[in-house]
């Protein structure tokens, strides 16, 4: 199966086309990689397995989600997310996405 290169890196706030919740990206699949079940419950508009997929911590939300990348875009207002995972993953929040201690951008 051949993929394409991911257009949202880790550390970046993107927004749900459809569900308008905002939230950080903390992991790139290059495709779908959960079960065919969680596909056929959960995935209703049936995205593209080929395509890349995102684990994202939501804002004001414990629950993460796993969202295809078609279904998401770059969240206009540039402002932080609140989840209390975020201190784990990131060390700070610098110009509208966030940051790993001595990383550059992914």
């Amino acid at each position: 199966m051949e993929s394409k290169s991911a257009q949202f890196c880790i550390g970046e706030v993107v927004e749900h086309r459809r569900f308008g919740y905002r939230g950080v990206v903390v992991d790139v699949d290059a495709h779908f990689s959960l079960s065919d079940t969680w596909y056929e419950e959960v995935a209703r508009s049936r995205p593209p397995k080929d395509a890349p997929w995102y684990h994202v911590l939501v804002h004001d939300s414990e629950a993460p989600r796993y969202v295809a990348e078609r279904n998401l875009q770059t969240d206009p207002s540039g402002a932080p997310i609140r989840n209390a995972a975020l201190r784990t993953l990131f060390d700070g929040f610098v110009d509208g996405r966030y940051v790993r201690s001595g990383s550059t951008r992914q």
